[in-house]
């Protein structure tokens, strides 16, 4: 449980650095020591102030270095992996309150192989997985494959392409796949602005507050339901009215600590969500445009639905709350916190559609974890709020409305919100895998038929399972489904026809939610806006050498909202159209398209931090020259290159929904460009 804690505490302070951390190379080689038999020598060369695990720890300390070899009937693994003594320090470690041992500076390990079939060629294929920590930081490396050639006549050959490395693939992987042998050149051009870093870190900042807004209104929400606003009187009653005649102070102060708690239990749950992202930063970007994962989640969605519909309940294993309720019982602070986390389970038939809503939202945006912190921390701010509030100043609880039918109303009203949202990850799905069954066209047909259904709801003209007896329709309610019809003729605007882009108008409000409206069956379009442009690098780059353009590389998906955002209400504007119609070539890489590569093209290649993928689809190919190349995972990310596409014209940058100084950096680049000649 030691070891556990810690890591989680190590993992989650690695969030807090932007860079790509690769502290550890290794270096492999191999020393004859017998007719048959080799030692593989194993080097560690570690960076300064780093420090990698010994083989041997105790099984309350940190993550050992572990070597293992691929069993085969060529050679015999003699004994276990040695570690040499050199730069070997053993002593008392704070953190896991034990011995550690670890190496500093260099780390040595040997591996005596004994060759069977000395006549024959064949493969020795291994793995390291080691931890590497300093005195803040950890990072955690699963997969460092290697492969050691044999051969009769030289024996064990460690090539360049058997060694573990940290950077992007091996010179011919990177021509066949990219036309690419080398990294770009940058230019640091005149126009290029001073505060390009601060700039983005303003965004993100913007896009985490963005989040945590949205978290919140959900919380918000969550408190409107039957499962949580009747608990809100009764809970503050309970601690004010259990301290009458002693101290009520200490009811206000449990009743404070209560909120918190609430607070830190939906914060604690996106803990498990950094541990993934500091393992493999591509892997929440990997499940939020994973096939099957998006229809789990379209299926969830539906069974949420239909829960907040009244057909049936959904609720946590009752053993769960017996646990928690057993934990009130030691009273105090301990008490209340078990209090708090009762509320959070027995709440979950209400509070769970909407945490699934966040949890799928964060998995698809720029930021994965992080959002998903900001957004459970809105979510509980505005959940526990209430009861601190409300412990403050007593008198308000009269204030409050009477539970009644309006809370089954606001939770039918949300099932067919969640109704609505199971279809983006149905559409996800298809667009990736390019079904070409949901495009937009049926899309928006089924969004029309579900607030439709919602506006009749609100209009009484249907009834669920626990809605009681039909009373007079009310002020509120009548206002409610004009808002909601509104919303169903604007919907029915987005079968108005763009003649300029030649497809369906796209609408601000479905930006990232629906398919590109280029995604049609009556007005398809290959390319946002009817633009010209290339799905594929190298031949993209022939064209512009062709037309002696400057290229816009666009990394995109089909399941990035902020993508279609672009796409759709910053690309067509005056001062941007232009550029991409008449000044550069667009090339458009999806790097989460899952159409399957020629098996010419499904190569192992090397990853920047150390270790092995397969590409095997185009995504893969894209997202690795992302990565790679440009050292980063984000979408949408664009980058201007020059016509032959050797050199970097200006920095790149991720969404800018900023007209001007979107338009800024398009001519800048071009400028630089023009300089070039």
């Amino acid at each position: 449980m030691k070891r556990l804690i810690c890591l989680i505490l190590f993992l989650l302070s690695l969030n807090s650095f932007a860079q790509i951390l690769n502290p550890v190379k290794w270096d492999i080689r191999a020393e004859k020591v017998s007719a048959t038999e080799y030692d593989l020598i194993f080097s560690a060369n570690i960076d300064q102030e780093w420090a990698i695990y010994s083989q041997f720890v105790g099984d309350d300390g940190p993550l050992p270095t572990v070597f293992s070899f691929i069993e085969s009937s060529d050679y015999l693994i003699v004994g276990n992996t040695q570690e040499k003594e050199l730069n070997r320090v053993s002593k008392y470690d704070e953190v896991f309150e034990m011995v550690v041992t670890k190496f500093f500076d260099k780390a040595i390990f040997s591996q005596r192989i004994d060759v069977v079939k000395s006549s024959s060629n064949f493969k020795i294929q291994g793995n390291i997985e080691f931890m590497t920590c300093d005195d803040t930081r950890c990072t955690y490396e699963p997969e460092n494959n290697f492969v050691i050639d044999y051969d009769p006549n030289n024996g064990l050959n460690v090539s360049e392409s058997s060694k573990i490395k940290q950077g992007i693939a091996d010179l011919n992987s990177n021509i066949s796949l990219y036309a690419k042998n080398s990294s770009f050149n940058i230019i640091k051009s005149d126009c290029s602005l001073t505060n390009d870093n601060l700039s983005e870190d303003i965004k993100k900042a913007s896009s985490f507050w963005n989040i945590f807004g949205l978290g919140f209104i959900g919380g918000l929400l969550a408190l409107l339901t039957p499962c949580v606003f009747p608990m809100i009187p009764l809970t503050v009653s309970f601690f004010t009215k259990k301290n009458e005649g002693a101290s009520n102070q200490s009811g206000f102060i449990k009743a404070l600590l209560y909120g918190v708690f609430i607070f830190l239990v939906y914060l604690i749950l996106s803990v498990p969500f950094h541990l993934l992202d500091s393992v493999n930063p591509d892997i929440l970007n990997d499940i939020s445009t994973n096939v099957w994962l998006n229809i789990f989640f379209f299926l969830i969605f539906v069974i949420f639905a239909f829960s907040f519909f009244g057909y049936y309940e959904l609720t946590l294993p009752n053993s769960w709350t017996s646990l928690t309720t057993k934990g009130e019982r030691f009273g105090g602070v301990i008490g209340v916190f078990f209090m708090a986390l009762t509320l959070s389970i027995v709440s979950f038939s209400c509070t769970g559609p909407i945490l699934g809503s966040l949890l799928a939202g964060s998995l698809s945006a720029d930021g994965g974890a992080w959002q998903l912190t900001y957004g459970m921390a809105g979510f509980g701010l505005a959940l526990g709020l209430p009861f601190a509030f409300f412990a403050m100043f007593p008198n308000m609880l009269k204030a409050l409305p009477s539970s009644g039918g309006w809370l089954n109303t606001t939770k039918v009203i949300l099932g067919f919100l969640e109704l609505a949202l199971a279809f983006k990850f149905l559409s996800n799905a298809d667009l990736v895998q390019h079904w070409g069954i949901l495009k937009i066209e049926a899309f928006l047909i089924i969004w029309i038929l579900i607030f439709l259904a919602m506006a009749l709801y609100v209009f009484r003209k249907l009834k669920m399972p626990h809605d009681g007896p039909l009373k007079k329709l009310t002020y509120t309610r009548l206002c409610s489904g004009v808002l909601i019809l509104s919303f169903v003729f604007y919907l029915g605007s987005g079968f108005k026809v763009n003649q300029a882009t030649k497809s369906f108008s796209s609408l601000t409000l479905l930006s990232g939610l629906a398919p590109p409206v280029g995604y049609s069956f009556l007005y398809p379009n290959d390319c946002p806006n009817n633009f010209e442009c290339f799905k594929d690098f190298k031949e993209g780059v022939a064209y512009a050498n062709k037309m002696d353009k400057p290229i816009i590389l666009d990394f995109t998906g089909y399941a990035c909202v902020n993508c279609r955002k672009m796409e759709e209400h910053i690309w067509p504007k005056g001062l941007i159209k232009p550029y991409f119609e008449e000044e550069y070539v667009l090339i458009s890489l999806y790097v989460d398209d899952k159409k399957t590569l020629p098996v010419s093209e499904q190569l192992t290649v090397n990853k920047l931090g150390g270790g092995v993928r397969q590409l095997k689809n185009y995504g893969h190919k894209w997202s690795h020259f992302q990565t790679e190349f440009f050292q980063s995972n984000s979408q949408p990310f664009y980058v201007l290159l020059s016509s032959d596409a050797s050199t970097i014209l200006t920095p790149p940058v991720g969404y800018t929904p900023d007209v001007a100084e979107y338009e800024a950096f398009l001519k800048c680049g071009l400028d630089t460009f023009k300089g070039m000649k």
